[in-house]
This record gives structure tokens, sequence and C-alpha cells, in this order.
């Protein structure tokens, strides 16, 4: 299934490179465009160089989680929902007090803090796990396929910046602790070749009908780009963790069913959970697609299941046996999940991740061309199959919302 993937290489020497991806039903290409990003250099082990960003808001420079300078239109906001700025200044952004817990669409925040997400910290974060049970899963066998054969998950290659550069981990903070999910970077429509936007899944940024936004929201792509072990990772260089770095969500957007129907196992809102967001740099102009070197098209088109013969499914799975270190993939023939009558049907596939996969893109072959069609969001608790949204008009409302609003900034 073709995939954009990065090379290091400058851009004006782009060439396309082929891996072969295994699933149950197909083989299928993941094919790149290269084009350079960063510096356009490696180091010695083949990895790009970054610089690292700094900016007068990523907070103070001891790297104290619990210090972070507010810009003045956050503070601004922050106020209006009548939450103390200097106790945020000082870790109040750590209060999950219910009332003090923002989750109106509108509510948003997002400040940046400086060293907050340290390798050790994206190291231990857990999984956002959705489980459902055995009968939530056949809850409407008259819609729903037969449920599908497990689909062992396999290794993506390294270095990831080669082989698969749009896909990274998100990582948050919630009541539960720090926490990681997957996403993908996808173009801009409106803003061609500068998109700083990720797609992934809404349990992943909001906890639904009993809860609100998340915190310290950031995407990392390629992370951990040679696939290294937790020992080795412990040592490794910062671009080898983070070889483009962290960049930061100042803009969310889930859409209103997940906020309002969203559940433990998904609930309601699990035919609708999907999130974009907009991030940015902690430092530098450019943007997020020019620095990976790479970004998906969205295909809102929500094929039915039957329409199509193969879907894989990329992310970064952190539940046992897994540990969230490596990236792995799934291919499969999709088939139909149906929770109940009065929701969309899901597509599912055949698949051993487990949580920390979620919202980790579905992609497929529309015209010749890698498309973006679904995330992560479901899974059993014996982890043999993944489902994912179908995204029709409100996903797409939603993306071009984001694009309009805050693209391009």
């Amino acid at each position: 299934m073709p995939l954009i993937r990065r090379s290091a290489t400058p851009r004006r020497a782009r060439r396309r490179t082929v891996l072969a991806a295994t699933g149950l039903v197909a083989a299928l290409a993941l094919t790149a465009t290269a084009c350079a990003g960063s510096s356009g250099k490696t180091d010695a082990a083949g990895t790009p160089e970054t610089t690292a960003p700094r900016t007068a808001d990523r907070g103070s420079d001891d790297g104290s989680d619990d210090k972070v300078r507010i810009p003045a239109d956050i503070a601004d906001k922050l106020k209006e929902h009548g939450i103390d700025v200097d106790k945020w200044q000082r870790g109040g952004w750590k209060d999950w007090d219910k009332g003090k817990w923002l989750s109106e669409a509108k509510d948003f925040v997002n400040p940046v803090i400086k060293g907050l997400w340290k390798p050790e910290r994206m190291q231990s974060a857990q999984e956002a796990n959705k489980t459902v049970s055995t009968q939530d899963a056949v809850a409407d066998q008259g819609v729903s396929d037969p449920a599908p054969r497990p689909v062992r998950a396999q290794a993506e290659k390294t270095p990831y910046h080669d082989n698969a550069a749009p896909v990274g981990k998100v990582f948050f903070d919630s009541p539960q602790g720090s926490m990681v999910c997957s996403g993908t970077v996808v173009k801009d429509v409106n803003h061609p070749g500068r998109s700083n936007l990720v797609w992934t899944a809404g349990h992943c940024v909001h906890a639904g009908k009993k809860g609100g936004w998340y915190r310290n929201i950031a995407f990392v792509p390629s992370y951990n780009d040679l696939g290294k072990s937790a020992a080795r990772l412990s040592n490794a260089r910062a671009s080898e963790v983070a070889p483009y770095g962290a960049w930061w969500a100042d803009w969310a957007s889930t859409s209103g069913q997940w906020i309002q129907g969203g559940a433990e196992t998904g609930g309601a809102g699990a035919a609708y959970d999907y999130a974009v967001l907009h991030v940015k740099p902690e430092s530098g102009s450019r943007s997020l697609e020019e620095t990976v070197g790479a970004a998906l098209d969205v295909d809102f088109s929500a094929p039915t299941a039957t329409r199509v013969a193969t879907m894989g499914a990329w992310g970064y799975p952190a539940a046992p046996p897994y540990n969230g270190l490596k990236m792995f993939r799934c291919v499969d023939r999709p088939g139909r999940l149906s929770l109940s009558p009065s929701l969309p049907t899901m597509y599912r596939i055949g698949c051993t991740m487990t949580g920390g996969s979620s919202g980790g893109g579905w992609f497929r072959v529309v015209g010749g061309k890698t498309k973006l069609v679904s995330n992560t969001s479901i899974g059993p608790s014996d982890h043999t199959w993944l489902a994912g949204p179908q995204l029709g008009r409100g996903a797409e409302a939603l993306y071009q919302n984001m694009s309009r609003t805050y693209g391009g900034r």
C-alpha cells in the first residue's frame, strides 16, 4: 500500500522508493516521493539532523514540568474559564478537577511547556486503549460481517523516516498520567506543501462525555527512528528519539458525537472517533510537511467495506506484548462492524496491534495514490482485530474548518 515516505536527500534530487507490505489478502507497495526536510543532512546513522527548537513560549530553562510561559491569547482564554494563570504556570495543569476540566469544542488550550516531553517521559507514557466487550462487538450481526481472522502485526522497516515518515506518536497528559496514541501527517488542501495538520483519534485528544480536553498534546513523527530497544533507546541521541522534534498542538478538533457520546469502550462516539490537530514547532517557521517531507491526502468518500479490497493500519502499539517503542502495520481486507443500527458501520480488519496504536492512520490506494481513509479507534480485549470510523461529510467538514481557520499559521 503506497504510503508517502521521506528521504534525507536534497529536494532537488527527488526519487521514488518502494517497499513491499505483506498482508492477509494482498501485498501492496509503500511508495514515497522523497523531498528535503530539516537541514537535509544526515548523521552517521543516516538520521536527519535537526536543529533544537527555541522559543520564548517554551517555559523556563530548567526544563521543569511545572513552569510555562503562557502566550497572552491563551492566558486570556484561561481567565475566561475562571482558571488562575499563575497557578497554571506553577503546575495547575495537573489539576483535573471536574469543574476546571475544559470540555466544550471551543475550550481547547495547550500551552507549550519546554522540556516536558523528555525522551524518558515519552518512553514511559501508557497506551490510550479502547476495548469493546464481546457483546458489544456482535451487537448487530445483521450488518456486521463475521469477525476477521487475526493478522499478525509486522514491524515497519527502519529507519522510519525512509519508510513511513508521516506516521508518529501523539503524546498527551490525562488524569491517569502521561499517555500515548499514534497519528499521521496529512495534507492541508488550502495550503499545499505547507501542512501542519495531524490526523488521530478523538479519544486521543478528548475524554468524551465524562471528561474534557487532554493537555500537553504533542506529535513526534518517526519516533524512535531506528527502532531501538528500551535499553538502547535510553542512551540514544535526540535525533534518533525524535528526528523532527516535538510538534505541539495549538488547536485540536474532534467530532461533536465523540465529545457528547464517547466512552471508555468507545460508546456511541466510536463511529465518530476521529480528530485533527494543528501543530506548531517549538520554534522556527517551516511547516510540519516541509520538515518531515511528506503528508498524505485524506479520502472522505467513505466507501463501504465491501468496495475496498485492502486497507492497512500503521501505529505504535504499546500494550503487551508490545512496548510502544516500535512502529507496526497490519494489512487486510476490511469488513463491516456495527455497534448499533442507529450508528454508521465501522471498518474492521484483523490485526494484533494493541493500545497505543489508537489514532494511527488506515490507508488505501485511490487512483494510484495512497490516502488516509480511517484511523484506529477500538478493538477487543483479545487483540484480534481493529475497527475505525468511516470518514464522510462530518469528518470532511471538521477537516476543512481546521484548514481554513488554522492552516497556514
